[in-house]
Order: structure tokens, then C-alpha cells, then sequence
């Protein structure tokens, strides 16, 4: 069994961490925030300011490998998930009767959720198990690396000490000092590539009134206008958010964070004007979040490991936009594939490394390839989606067939030529545009006009 150290306890840590145990490896779990998230989920949500974790409190929809990924290998996680408030949405739920069901169907399922109840559940796991030690409060600063063609991390420095590991798993996030101290050490430079979104979010959180209304009805959760994208999050413990997306350039952006003229503004928007119909209260100001990119950081290059007894997982390995909330579902199956193989990769990456390119890779690059398309069409202000593309998405929500395509996308269960690239589904879409003959692609949202007209001065 290797002997391995996990260097930060986010969602991808913990997993990470967890799963190894699991599976008989010794685990020290390396924390710099001396803080964890505890039993209070409101407290810890509403209240921890969290600089080096911008999503924190941002919303989130957790895919399909979320739900996968722990009732496979952390069954007691995922109830404890459910038990803290967590909700199952499956993407058929939007019809009054599931269609008749297909293999495969079972994992079209959405976790609606806080972040903090999945890091909760997690890391009350992570405590319980006694294969992992815990050093919350403990700042890695640096590793130990012995020369070699390639070199090997050997283990890590902490204060005035090491801690040696046969495998140093990166899990620090998106700023990673790893790269660094790697090139300082003498080693090949990681292989970094980066693309800049240039898209801002704003967003607030809303509770429902336990004596007010439940719910809005059969409502998209989502609505766009030529410059903006806006949707609903309904999460756990009766909470929602709503989010607007923006460029960063826009000269209204900084209005916005004022909660009056944020909700002005939503109520623009239907899916969003539905769920504030319900008249919530509200449980915070409007939380900003920008100067986001795409990274992938890949510790191999053409010659192979840049370095062996080290490799990321999360956000230290690739790094998306949360427009397609992709993030958890990613790190958690890089978390799952190194657990199962830990030992084969500790002695030699190479493996991990070729599956990462081939599992992941692929959805960072659609990422990539959705965030430019979003940026161009929001700075623009005008242009829409094809006519193919937007009949899919209106077609979806009236066809079960298409709408099982979608949500594959979505679920990460196959890639779009897989899904959409179908006799069946295209025969689906052309026979709806056929009832139709007069369908144009539109905005459901206002236009520049009608957003400005609710803005001050």
C-alpha cells in the first residue's frame, strides 16, 4: 500500500483522501484554512468568508458523476448528503410522467445542493476514518524531490520538517503553488494552458417562507437576453439562488451588486421572476465572482512525466468556468480513478496521466469551446444560437427523446456528436421544426432597453 499525502481538503482532497483510505492506503490530509466546515450549513455558508475558494458560495448543481461517484464508493457520504438536506432532481421530473425507461436513465439525475453540505458530508467521513490523518490549520510550503530522469517528489515540507509519501497528491486548487515549486527544483515546467472567460456572475440567495409557497410550477430554470444569461439554482434546506452571467465589460455590472437594483433586474427575466414571485426571504447580498479561466495543468509532456510520485486532482488538474458545473463532477472522478489504482501510479504516472487526457480532457475543451461561443454572443448583444440548436433545446423540453439526449450532455455521459448525432434524434427535432415551420430562435429576456429602464439614474 502507498503511503500518500493530500495537500488541501476541498471537495477533490476529501474525496480523494477518502477513497484512498478505503482502499487501504495511509492518508495525511494537509489543510492551510484551520477552519472546516462543521454541523452549522447556514453559519458556515452565510458566514466564512473564503478568498481562496470563490465558488464557495456561489451555486451549484452537482452532475451526474457526482451522484455516481459516491454511491459507489462513499454509499455512507451520499445518505449523509441526502440526510443534511441535499435533493435529487432527475431530468425527466420536468414531464408529468417519465417516459418509459432506458438503460442508462437512472443516472440523469441532478443533486441540488449548497456547496457546503457536500464538503460537510465529506469531511465528517474523512474524521470518522482512521486511515487519515487530518492537519487542518497545516500550510504545505514546499516538497522534496530527488533528482532523476525524471525527478521524484518524495514527500513534502511542512514548518520546519518534511513528510515523506511514496504519492503527494496535488488537491490545492486553482492557484496551486505546485508548478512553482516544481520549476524550482530543477524540474520540466508543467504544462499549463489557460483561457481567459471574461464572463462576470452575480447572485443572491433566497429561503422559502415555511408558511408561503413551495414551488413555481413546470418552470424553465433558466432565461438569456443578447447581453446576459441568468438561471435559478433550487438547492437544499428550502434555499435557491438566482444568478445573473455577464461580461466582465459590461458598464451595469457594478450596479448590480446593489440587491435592490440585482432583483429588479432578475424579476426581467421569467424563470427568475417565477421563483421571486414566491416572495422568499432573502439570506444574502449579491455575491460577485469573476476573473475566472480554463486551465488545464498536466504534469506530462512529450517526453513523458515532467516529475513521478505526484499528480492533481480538482482544480490543480483542470480548472472549468461553472457555467456547465462541471468542476465537482470532474475532480471526483479523477479522485475515484486514482484511488483505484494509487499504487500503479505512485510507482509510475504515466497511466494517470493518459487518462486524464482521455476521460477529461474532452470536457474541458467543450468548456473552452462554450465559454469563447458565450463570450462572443454576450459582447456582441445580439446574435442567438443557430436554429438547429435552439429547435433541440425548445424540442427538448416537449420530447423525452431529445430531452435524454440534453441531459446525457449536460450529465457528462456523452459527448454532443455522441448524443445528438443520432437517426432517432434527428428525426425527433425535424419532425418538431416541421409543426412549426415559423420557429425563429429568441431571447426570453429583456432586451437593452428594458434592462436599463430598472437601473438607477
Amino acid at each position: 500500500m502507498a503511503r500518500v499525502t493530500v495537500i488541501g481538503a476541498g471537495i477533490s482532497g476529501l474525496g480523494a483522501a477518502l477513497m484512498l483510505a478505503r482502499r487501504g492506503h495511509p492518508v495525511t490530509l494537509f489543510e492551510q484554512e484551520a477552519r472546516q466546515a462543521g454541523d452549522d450549513l447556514d453559519q458556515d455558508f452565510f458566514h466564512w468568508r473564503r478568498p481562496r475558494v470563490p465558488q464557495a458560495d456561489q451555486p451549484h448543481g452537482l452532475l451526474a458523476p457526482v451522484r455516481t461517484v459516491l454511491r459507489a464508493e462513499t454509499p455512507d457520504v451520499y445518505a449523509d448528503l441526502l440526510a443534511r438536506g441535499a435533493r435529487e432532481y432527475h431530468e425527466f421530473d420536468w414531464f408529468d410522467e417519465h417516459p418509459a425507461y432506458r438503460p442508462g436513465d437512472e443516472e440523469l439525475v441532478t443533486l441540488r445542493t449548497r456547496r457546503i453540505v457536500l464538503e460537510a458530508a465529506l469531511l465528517a467521513a474523512v474524521r470518522r476514518e482512521p486511515a487519515v490523518e487530518v492537519r487542518p490549520g497545516c500550510r504545505v510550503h514546499g516538497l522534496t524531490v530527488e533528482a532523476g530522469r525524471p525527478a521524484r517528489v518524495t514527500g513534502v515540507r511542512v514548518g520546519e520538517g518534511t513528510h515523506r509519501a511514496d504519492l503527494v497528491v496535488d488537491a490545492s486548487g486553482r492557484r496551486s503553488p505546485v508548478p512553482g515549486w516544481l520549476i524550482a527544483s530543477g524540474c520540466r515546467p508543467p504544462v499549463a494552458e489557460s483561457h481567459r472567460t471574461k464572463i462576470a456572475y452575480l447572485c443572491r440567495w433566497y429561503r422559502l417562507r415555511p408558511d408561503g409557497p413551495r414551488d413555481p410550477g413546470r418552470v424553465k430554470t433558466g432565461s438569456a437576453a443578447p447581453f446576459a444569461l441568468a438561471g435559478v439554482f433550487p438547492s437544499d434546506n428550502d434555499t435557491f439562488a438566482v444568478n445573473l452571467v455577464l461580461p466582465t465589460g459590461d458598464p451595469t455590472r457594478g450596479a448590480l451588486t446593489d440587491p435592490a437594483v440585482f432583483e429588479a433586474v432578475a424579476r426581467l427575466f421569467p424563470a427568475l421572476d417565477a421563483w421571486l414571485a414566491l416572495a422568499p426571504v432573502p439570506e444574502s447580498g449579491v455575491l460577485a465572482m469573476a476573473g475566472l479561466d480554463n486551465r488545464w495543468t498536466a504534469l506530462a509532456d512529450d517526453r513523458g512525466p515532467v516529475v513521478t510520485g505526484l499528480v492533481g486532482v480538482g482544480d490543480s488538474l483542470v480548472h472549468t468556468n461553472p457555467t456547465l458545473g462541471q468542476g465537482t463532477a470532474l475532480g471526483l472522478r479523477a479522485a475515484q480513478y486514482l484511488a483505484a489504482h494509487a499504487d500503479r501510479i505512485a510507482a509510475d504516472p504515466t497511466g494517470y496521466h493518459a487518462w486524464t487526457n482521455q476521460a477529461l480532457r474532452p470536457w474541458f475543451d467543450g468548456q473552452v469551446a462554450a465559454d469563447r461561443a458565450n463570450g462572443q454572443r454576450l459582447a456582441a448583444g445580439s446574435p442567438l444560437p443557430d436554429r438547429q440548436a435552439a429547435a433541440r433545446a425548445a424540442c427538448a423540453s416537449e420530447d423525452p427523446v431529445v430531452m435524454r439526449a440534453r441531459a446525457q450532455v449536460r450529465h457528462l455521459l456523452l459527448q454532443p456528436h455522441e448524443a445528438y448525432g443520432t437517426e432517432e434524434v434527428d428525426r425527433h427535432v425535424g419532425a418538431w421544426l416541421a409543426a412549426r415551420p415559423g420557429f425563429t430562435p429568441r431571447h426570453d429576456g429583456p432586451t437593452r432597453q428594458e434592462w436599463n429602464a430598472v437601473l438607477p439614474g
